[in-house]
């Protein structure tokens, strides 16, 4: 790159559970600002729910540049989508660009961001933009971070359940996890969040009978959303699933996620 033009930089913000107007005023300041946006999305040619969240937000003449992120499928096949887009951005932000990256919830919890940053702040990555020292990897100049809303924070607060009090522990777990983690997980911890709850609803809802929790434990799909749906008997009913229909469990919004307080009582 010429000494002549100005590095740009890179903004990666978490725009929050779904509601557009649960994104932070930091972020939707920079989304107004912006010369393109990178906006990943699960399905080709379908919008992403992180992409409606913030269109309000954008200025007219910002370019948007949508990446087909794989959901599924060999490991190989997804490091190549990685790849193409961590190079991509290091050229906009070379280029002196401003440059946005969104997600759902949270950056650093959970994202597909993550593993483009591995690959922007290896060493020597981004010598595009000049020789950057050791320490400032650690801190890139041309990188922010913006925090965003958790669904479970979400969750929490719609369903006026609190996350931990006092010297309780909390526990945040992906139901993709080996069963002996996730039960680990529910003996070990006063609270926990199960992530990803849509294809494993079943085992889920087992564990949590095994061991007393029903009672204890709230689910909801699509926290914010028009479509929102909250479960606050676990033990009575299913979301049009049966715990031991596992050919339904799709029916089960992708978004849904599980709270458990073992010393909060739903029904109070």
């Amino acid at each position: 790159m010429s000494g002549k033009i100005e590095a740009g930089k890179l903004y990666v913000m978490g725009v929050g559970p779904g509601a557009s107007d649960l994104i932070t005023v930091r972020a939707a300041r920079i989304l107004s600002e912006l010369d393109v946006i990178y906006t990943p999305t699960g399905k080709k040619g379908i919008q992403s729910l992180a992409h409606s969240i913030v269109e309000e937000y954008l200025s007219p003449v910002t370019e948007v540049c949508t990446y087909h992120f794989l959901m599924k499928g060999e490991r190989a096949a997804k490091e190549a989508v990685w790849n193409e887009v961590a190079q991509a951005l290091k050229e906009e932000v070379a280029s002196g660009r401003k440059v946005g990256f969104i997600t759902l919830g949270d950056p650093m919890l959970f994202s597909t961001w993550v593993f483009l940053l591995e690959r922007m702040t290896a060493l020597g990555q981004m010598t595009a933009l000049g020789q950057i020292a050791a320490e400032q990897m650690k801190n890139p100049p041309w990188l922010e971070i913006v925090p965003g809303i958790t669904s479970f924070s979400a969750i929490a607060a719609a369903g006026v359940m609190p996350l931990a009090m006092e010297n309780q522990t909390l526990a945040v777990i992906s139901c993709m996890a080996p069963e002996t983690v996730l039960e680990q997980a529910l003996l070990n911890h006063d609270c926990i969040v199960l992530m990803k709850v849509y294809s494993r609803f079943a085992l889920i809802h087992e564990l949590l009978r095994r061991h007393n929790l029903l009672e204890h434990a709230l689910m909801m799909a699509d926290a914010t959303l028009p479509t929102e749906q909250c479960w606050r008997d676990l033990a009575a009913r299913s979301p049009d699933v049966s715990p031991n229909a596992a050919d339904r469990e799709q029916a089960l919004s992708y978004f849904s996620t599980i709270l458990i307080n073992k010393n909060w009582q739903l029904s109070r």
